[in-house]
This record gives C-alpha cells, sequence and structure tokens, in this order.
C-alpha cells in the first residue's frame, strides 16, 4: 500500500514493540512514510533504535519533550534532512506511580504538574516547531484515552492530563488551521502495553472493556495504528479538532447486558 509514499513525518513517543506508538508507525512504514524517531533518554535508546532502523529511519534523537531546546533541536535536524514534513505523532505521556494509585485527592501539587507538563503541554511545545516546516494539508496528532472524559479508577491524575491534552488539541486546531494543519486527538482502549500496566488496576480495565464493548474484545495494537495511519493520511483531510476513538465501541456504550442485569438486580430505584 503506497497511501503514504513521499509523506515524511516524526513520531515522540515510541518505546518499544508492544506499544500503541509502535502499532501507528509500523503502520505508517507499511503504506510508504519515511518516519524520524525520538527517545527518552539514554535507557530508552537501547529499545528504539532498533525499532528506528529496521524501518530505515534517517533520524533517531534522544528528546525530553519537557525541554523546548530537545524539541527544537529534533525539528531542526528534521529540516534540514527532509526540509518539510507531512505528520506529527504525539505518543507521550507519564504520571508518578504513586499518583496513579489510591485516591486522587492525594495527588500531590508536584505529581499534577508533572503529569500535565509531560503529557500535555508538550504538545503545545511540539506543535509551536513542527508549525514553520509542515506542509499544507499535513497533520498533528495525540494519543488520548476514555478517561479524559469519564472516571477511570486508577487512572487518576492521568484522566485530568488527558483531558488538558484533547483541550489544548481543540485550541492548536484553530492556532494551526489556517496553515491548513490539522490537529486531532486518538482515544485508543486500554491494551496491554509496559506503560499501561504502571495504571493500578489495569487488569480489571482490560476486563471491563471486553465486557463493556458492543464489539465484545478489547482493541487490538493493529486497530489503533490503522486509525493512526487514516489520521496522518490525506483520507483525514476534512477532519481536525476531533477525539477519534478506536476502542470497540467502550465510550458509546453504557454498561453490556450482563452489567445491566447486575445492576437492575442490586439497585432499588
Amino acid at each position: 500500500m503506497d497511501l503514504m509514499k513521499g509523506k515524511k513525518g516524526v513520531i515522540f513517543g515510541v518505546s518499544n514493540t508492544h506499544g500503541i506508538a509502535y502499532g501507528i508507525a509500523k503502520q505508517l512504514y507499511d503504506a510508504g512514510a519515511e518516519i524520524a524517531f525520538t527517545y527518552a533518554g539514554e535507557a530508552m535508546e537501547k529499545r528504539v533504535r532498533p525499532i528506528a532502523e529496521e524501518m530505515g529511519a534517517k533520524i533517531i534523537m534522544s528528546c525530553d519533550v519537557t525541554k523546548e531546546d530537545e524539541v527544537a533541536a529534533v525539528f531542526k535536524e528534521i529540516e534540514k534532512e527532509y526540509g518539510k514534513i507531512d505528520f506529527v505523532v504525539h505518543a507521550v505521556a507519564f504520571a508518578n506511580k504513586e499518583d496513579l494509585t489510591g485516591r486522587f485527592i492525594d495527588t500531590t501539587r508536584a505529581g499534577w504538574d508533572l503529569a500535565l507538563g509531560v503529557s500535555a503541554y508538550s504538545l503545545v511545545t511540539v506543535s509551536k516547531y513542527a508549525e514553520p516546516i509542515m506542509n499544507e494539508g499535513g497533520s498533528i496528532f495525540a494519543m488520548t484515552y476514555l478517561g479524559s472524559i469519564l472516571s477511570v479508577p486508577g487512572y487518576n491524575v492521568m484522566g485530568v492530563a488527558k483531558a488538558a491534552l484533547e483541550s489544548t488539541m481543540r485550541f492548536l486546531s484553530v492556532d494551526l488551521g489556517a496553515k491548513g494543519i490539522r490537529v486531532n486527538c486518538l482515544s485508543a482502549g486500554p491494551i496491554k502495553t509496559l506503560a499501561a500496566m504502571g495504571i493500578g488496576g489495569f487488569s480489571k480495565m482490560l476486563k471491563a472493556a471486553v465486557a463493556r464493548s458492543p464489539l465484545n474484545r478489547n482493541v487490538a495494537l493493529e486497530d489503533v495504528g490503522k486509525a493512526g495511519l487514516f489520521l496522518a493520511s490525506d483520507l483525514s483531510s476534512g477532519m481536525t479538532g476531533e477525539v477519534i476513538y478506536a476502542d470497540c465501541g467502550c465510550h458509546s456504550a453504557y454498561a453490556s447486558a450482563e452489567e445491566m442485569d447486575i445492576l437492575s438486580n442490586n439497585i432499588e430505584l
């Protein structure tokens, strides 16, 4: 498939072959895209570099998205190598483990600032440096989750960060729309990734997703990858300021039939 032939872009957030960012990168690469990769410090380089090299990446750089000079350096190198680019994938998020367990009310100020800085404000920084070198019709999209609009046990401050990310996306879509650049979010259902395993009670989230999903299954890495390919490509040329869901319909269902039976048997009206 040559859907992305001649298209160039960068992915922030690939960490291993089991992550959502990898699933998107694989679909983009298989569709003909040229991809630049970043990794978060030396510890992640040994995981990311083999993936990037396998996909023929010309740029593989360390980048802490909370440091503006490092983000600027990445885009300077991209401009030097490619001139203009067509897509940016933001798949970066982080919160302290202790802020993903227990009660949300116990979230520390430092934990709040860290989670929102890494997971939401970084989209502003990335977009700021991407804008000057993006082709008209280019696409920027960020990874989010249903915990942005619903209270999901164990997601805690990351839910607030994702809500901020989605709002950020909407304001950026207005700023960049005048240049024909689209900005969206892709909300994936729960997938067993290295990052997700740090969320308290994640195994229960997986089971709950199957129970609630109209498709009666969890979303697969390939499903999310295809949705990412759609957003990065010209197929989504008329879409911006949107949250696109790839979660087997979980976001659209109040409860499964089994859950309704449980609720009706245990709640007096």
